[in-house]
């Protein structure tokens, strides 16, 4: 099957199935990140209470793990999300947001990392790198390097957790093992929205609940944010504007775009 056909299958699977996705991400992009998985197609709910999570885990498809506004408490729901999506093998994604900004976000994202070794981590290169242990600055959750930098570091980091690696940036990188895939669509104005990477996670989320190719999900995954982003951009003024447009993009996709 080419390329386009497989897309076209994964973008088909979200809409007929609808997948229950569960997110246990930050405050900042909740409504996105929710949002937006409803005008793919999906079904997501968010869930990061102790007592609930592991049966929440149970009853979805996939799991989306975000660490944009850590507490104790939400990081002890994340191990117990992803222990019971283990233990179930449902797939699950883990963004490391701001990896490297404080010790207690790398020490917790490591563990996660290492612990629970989620089928895949994306990140931008600073943060894919400072999982890696690469020498490497960050400045809060943004970027402070291209996505090319962060190669070397993916595939260490791929082979070491038997896993995938998205690197967001202008152009963005799915890595397994030797395997690397890049996705060059999107618009410039996805970095003036926040959230944006937050809402990739969630997309990989959908299409790894709808493609047991756990590669090719989240190269699907990119190539559906890009398209939206370029969609989004044409009728935008502004990232004011294309917030909106972007979810209206979102919604559009069909299988021919």
């Amino acid at each position: 099957m080419s390329e386009k056909k497989q897309l076209s299958a994964t973008v088909a699977a979200l809409r007929e199935q609808s997948p229950l996705v569960h997110n246990i991400t930050n405050y900042v992009v909740m409504n996105n990140t929710a949002n937006a998985l409803l005008a793919i197609g999906a079904s997501p709910v968010m869930a990061h209470a102790v007592e609930e999570v592991q049966e929440i885990a149970a009853i979805s498809s996939a799991l989306v793990i975000n660490m944009g506004t850590l507490s104790p408490k939400w990081v002890e729901a994340m191990g117990l999300a992803l222990e019971k999506a283990n233990e179930l093998g449902k797939p699950s994604v883990f963004d490391p947001v701001g990896v490297g900004a404080s010790s207690y976000r790398t020490e917790t994202a490591i563990k996660i990392m290492e612990t629970y070794k989620p089928s895949v981590i994306r990140g931008n290169a600073s943060e894919i790198m400072a999982l890696a242990q690469f020498s490497s600055s960050t400045k809060g959750v943004d970027s402070t390097t291209s996505s090319e930098n962060a190669l070397t570091a993916a595939q260490e980091l791929s082979k070491k957790l038997s896993n995938t690696i998205v690197i967001s940036g202008a152009t963005d990188f799915i890595v397994t093992n030797n395997l690397a895939a890049k996705v060059t669509t999107g618009s410039a104005m996805m970095a003036k929205v926040t959230g944006m990477g937050c809402t990739a996670t969630s997309i990989i989320g959908s299409t790894l609940a709808v493609n047991s190719d756990h590669h090719l999900a989240a190269h699907h995954a990119m190539e559906i944010m890009g398209t939206a982003g370029n969609l989004a951009e044409e009728k935008s003024d502004g990232p004011g504007s294309f917030q909106m447009n972007f979810l209206d993009a979102l919604y559009a996709i069909s299988q021919e775009k």
